[in-house]
């Protein structure tokens, strides 16, 4: 699919026929509500410019530091155009669309979309890197969609960056099916520029004996938020989910991850690290959802947060609905600043007392990053959190 494809020229008849019909739905569909408990905590009060949505893709951005460590396949998607001769865009049958909800975003993406990146077969027989861009202040819908084969062995990233420091609206959304027997290993990274609005949905179904190792990293966007769903459908299907993210000055970073567990004996692990500094703001909302068929389901979710300045503030709202007896479920939470016994004990032993601050936060996000699967991007990542508070310490601003 090269950049210069229109969007829809290529769409079947189906799929010609829910482009339309978001179209129509577009203008009368309004901006989501901070009263809707989904969108609450959550500053919504801009313009996501659909119009300025591009016809195709600018100017891709060489490799970096993330680039450079990877070994495997490199996929670009440019503005929401997927580029490269050898990459295609997912077509995928009619009745077989996920379902992501009916708000003003997921409405404009499947409205204005210029198709997803479909990542399958002979290209999971190595891991993939898919490098989503956005090069201006455009609006711009980006979609990958991973289809892991019965048995088979996946790990893909999805790292999302800005090339400019351009003000934009993106609206990502990836989606997966997880075959019986299969794994997939998925990091995404979310690296957008400060001045950036990111509005992302994430829909994974894991099938039968399946397996998903899923790690979120948070870095960029000033409002940056991920929906996810993930549909435990298989018996025997699991997911473990980590989380690690780091705000700043007045970002808002914003997970709303769903665990919804349909098959027999499921199992998931959703385990989330943030740290907020400045007028930064973190917002968690996990939900263990067990259906009347979800018996000998074991799910638990915790979620770890660091407030580091005075400014700065972290919600966290852990949620359970069991509709099944026969289970085993659990969650935490907390919301603190360092841990002044630790700080002590550090300077106790000769430490300053930055860099027995610096060791907190180091220790704090060891576990959440020591779960990336993809073990050549841990360090990179790490050295980008723990500069975040180092720069902070350094410029007085903690």
């Amino acid at each position: 699919m090269t950049s210069a494809s229109l969007i829809g020229a290529n769409d079947a008849e189906w799929m010609t026929r829910i482009r339309s019909a978001a179209a129509d739905r577009l203008a009368d569909t309004p901006m989501p509500s901070e009263r809707e408990e989904i969108w609450r905590y959550l500053d919504l009060g801009f313009d996501p410019a659909f119009d300025t949505a591009p016809t195709e893709a600018g100017s891709a951005g060489g490799a970096d530091v993330l680039l450079d460590a990877w070994c495997g396949a490199v996929v670009d998607v440019v503005d929401g155009f997927v580029i490269g001769d050898h990459a295609t865009v997912a077509t995928a049958a009619e009745g077989e669309q996920k379902d992501v909800g009916d708000d003003l975003f997921s409405v404009a993406f499947d409205a204005l979309s210029p198709g997803a990146l479909l990542v399958d077969g002979a290209l999971l027989g190595q891991p993939v890197f898919v490098d989503v861009q956005s090069t201006s202040d455009a609006t711009t819908f980006p979609g990958v969609h991973v289809d892991v084969p019965k048995g088979a062995d996946a790990s893909v990233v999805v790292r999302m960056r800005s090339l400019t420091d351009a003000p934009a609206v993106v609206v990502p959304r990836i989606t997966a099916d997880v075959g019986d027997n299969a794994r997939l290993s998925l990091t995404v990274i979310q690296d957008w520029n400060y001045q950036t609005r990111a509005l992302g949905r994430a829909v994974i179904d894991v099938g039968r004996d399946a397996g998903l190792v899923l790690s979120e990293v948070g870095l960029g966007a000033r409002l940056g938020r991920l929906h996810l769903d993930v549909n435990y459908r298989g018996d025997g299907s699991w997911g473990k989910i980590y989380g690690a993210y780091f705000g700043e000055e007045d970002q808002t970073l914003d997970y709303r991850y769903f665990m919804n567990h349909i098959g027999t004996n499921t199992r998931s692990d959703m385990f989330l690290k943030g740290a907020v500094e400045d007028e930064a703001t973190s917002v968690f909302t996990g939900m263990i959802r067990i259906e009347e068929t979800g018996r000998r389901t074991e799910a638990f979710q915790t979620n770890r947060n660091l407030v580091l300045s005075d400014g700065a503030s972290a919600q966290s709202v852990p949620n359970l609905e069991i509709l099944n007896n026969d289970v085993q479920c659990g969650h935490g939470s907390s919301v603190g600043p360092l841990d002044e016994d630790q700080k002590y004990y550090l300077m106790s032993r000769g430490l300053s007392s930055d860099t027995a601050d610096r060791l907190q936060v180091r220790g704090f996000f060891a576990e959440a990053l020591a779960e990336i699967p993809q073990t050549e991007l841990e360090p990179h990542l790490r050295e980008r959190i723990l500069s975040k508070f180092l720069t902070a310490q350094e410029e007085g601003r903690l």
